[in-house]
């Protein structure tokens, strides 16, 4: 039994893979980690971009397809492909689990990110287009998002919430949820049907918290410093944990329990963005600090493989819970806001995944003239 195998057997998570390319599908690796316990699959634009851009794997698909449909909907034509390859590899999993795994995520358009009607539409229609029971459509959980967000689970449609940086959004997200399967149900729909993640990131906010803190030490003396540097690399996953504490609080009571009893499924958190930024770190850091049953944790490749060669497996997710908190009140008490932090991440997630989709366009259009010549 693998490391990702104990991880879901034991402790009740689920590893995801946080990568989809498609020589994955071709060459077998997706098959190889599924056959290793990865349970489900993730993707955003940033991962397209490098995938498309990475070769010539994408070529003869997007050449056949320029003749009848523009460069960005050539484009959707390449992701979804991938995506159903996908979808497909993970379809006996989906069964096997009852519907709790095998998912594979594709995300809206990152221009939609403040604009609610569009995200609803752009999600209806990736979700009535591609119709697979084990797809996840992923919304950013911006303010424009958490409308949508509601508006989707409704209709019984699955989603990932992505880009979760906060306490009070993810509070939001989980609102969202449950009042859209109570809508759903009042409306005769069955929520056993309907699953869904809440994608809080990790690194990203140690990466943020960590610059905040070197600026604290190096305007602080003696104890302050001491203090602030020793913050370094704790505040995303004691944030993390807390998150996991609203999440068995929220779906807990009479509420959720009306629910349960018409055959909900809870909005399992999801840790997102778990590879180490800071070399000095541990390189499983955010991986082994949150282990916890009803969780998700997806992992780039590399995380993947070096869980599979040393991770520890064991239940950490509500471990030292008083200590975390304690940490993100120094921290507040040495002027890092938090909530500010959570606000400039969700702003450049936003911006680096729009980035990321308008320098990819930029490519394939350059691509479609060299075709047309």
């Amino acid at each position: 039994m693998t490391n990702l195998d104990r991880l879901f057997r034991e402790e009740g998570q689920s590893p995801w893979l946080d990568n989809l390319q498609r020589s994955f599908l071709s060459d077998g690796t997706l098959t190889r980690l599924i056959g290793q316990g990865v349970r489900g699959v993730t993707s955003n634009p940033t991962i397209f971009q490098k995938a498309i851009e990475a070769g010539a794997d994408y070529d003869q698909q997007f050449s056949d397809v320029l003749a009848s449909k523009t460069v960005e909907e050539a484009y959707w034509e390449l992701v979804i492909s991938d995506i159903e390859g996908a979808l497909a590899c993970f379809a006996p999993l989906h069964e096997e689990s009852g519907g709790r795994d095998g998912f594979v995520s594709l995300e809206v358009s990152p221009a939609l990110a403040e604009d609610t009607e569009a995200t609803i539409r752009s999600a209806r229609h990736l979700h009535e287009r591609i119709a697979k029971s084990n797809l996840l459509v992923k919304i950013p959980a911006t303010q424009a998002g958490v409308p949508a967000i509601h508006q989707m689970i409704s209709e019984g449609r699955s989603i990932n919430v992505t880009l979760i940086f906060s306490l009070e959004r993810y509070a939001d997200v989980i609102e969202a949820y449950i009042s859209g399967l109570e809508k759903f149900v009042t409306g005769g729909g069955d929520p056993s049907t309907v699953h869904s993640v809440a994608s809080f990131f990790i690194s990203r906010v140690d990466t943020e918290a960590d610059r905040r803190l070197d600026q604290v030490a190096a305007q602080a003396e003696g104890a302050g410093a001491e203090e602030a540097r020793s913050l370094k690399g704790r505040l995303a996953v004691a944030q993390a944990k807390l998150a996991y504490q609203l999440f068995r609080e929220r779906f807990t009571g009479p509420r959720w329990d009306a629910l349960v009893a018409r055959g909900a499924n809870v909005q399992r958190p999801l840790w997102a963005s778990t590879s180490t930024k800071n070399k000095a770190y541990p390189d499983l850091l955010y991986v082994d600090s949150l282990i916890g049953p009803d969780t998700v944790n997806t992992m780039p490749d590399a995380t993947v493989e070096a869980f599979l060669d040393h991770g520890t497996v064991g239940r950490t997710v509500d471990a030292e819970v008083d200590a975390a908190r304690a940490d993100l009140q120094k921290a507040d008490a040495l002027g890092v806001d938090m909530a500010d932090v959570s606000e400039v991440l969700e702003e450049e997630g936003v911006a680096a995944f729009t980035k990321s989709f308008d320098e990819l366009m930029q490519r394939l259009n350059d691509k479609a003239e060299a075709v047309s010549r």
